[in-house]
């Protein structure tokens, strides 16, 4: 199956402008729209932990919830696409900043390269989306955050939570109902 490149293009240009209005709200859990009832979104959270949410529904209370809270003040702008108009896979690279800076100027910020997979399902909405991200690179930007009391306060309870590594939606590597890739 193939698709229309402009239809693609346009996509992308709604989801931009509809994360640059989460960002703002810093209520990610809008963004729920633009799946399919059957999507599926996760990620690898290290060498032990992956992370899953089927259906709508999980990706809205799960993925774009519970998984973003405390990061209200982070922006997530993308750098750069890379669109396959024949299989419907769009990647599209982004940085993760926070608004704090350090004493230098300079914003907390991960390194390293960070983006997101998505499977086009046909009527503006995704079918299937994985995030990448260099674990290590986010574990030394948390921390330098802490040491620094850069964390705000929704962050550090959500670091807190998340720290048994056993929250809905986390599976043990390997064992999340459906592949991560």
């Amino acid at each position: 199956m193939s698709f229309d490149r402009a239809e693609l293009e346009e996509m992308k240009e709604r989801w931009l402008a509809a994360n640059i209005e989460a960002e703002k709200a810093g209520d990610w859990k809008p963004l729920a729209e633009f799946y399919t009832e059957d999507a599926t979104y996760g990620w690898n959270y290290g060498p032990k932990k992956d992370f899953m949410a089927v259906g709508r529904d999980e990706i809205r209370d799960l993925a774009l919830g519970q998984e973003m809270e405390g990061l209200e003040g982070w922006e997530y702008p993308y750098q750069s696409w890379v669109i396959d108009e024949t299989t419907g896979d769009m990647i599209g690279l982004w940085k993760q900043v926070n608004e704090g800076t350090r004493d230098d100027g300079s914003h907390y910020a991960l390194e390293g390269i960070q983006g997101s997979w998505f499977k086009y399902g046909g009527n503006f909405q995704f079918s299937w989306q994985r995030d990448f991200f260099d674990y290590g690179n986010v574990s030394a930007l948390f921390i330098e955050m802490m040491k620094n009391n850069a964390m705000s306060d929704g962050m550090l309870k959500r670091v807190e939570k998340a720290a048994p590594g056993n929250l809905p939606g986390w599976y043990d590597f390997g064992k999340a109902p459906v592949a991560i890739w």
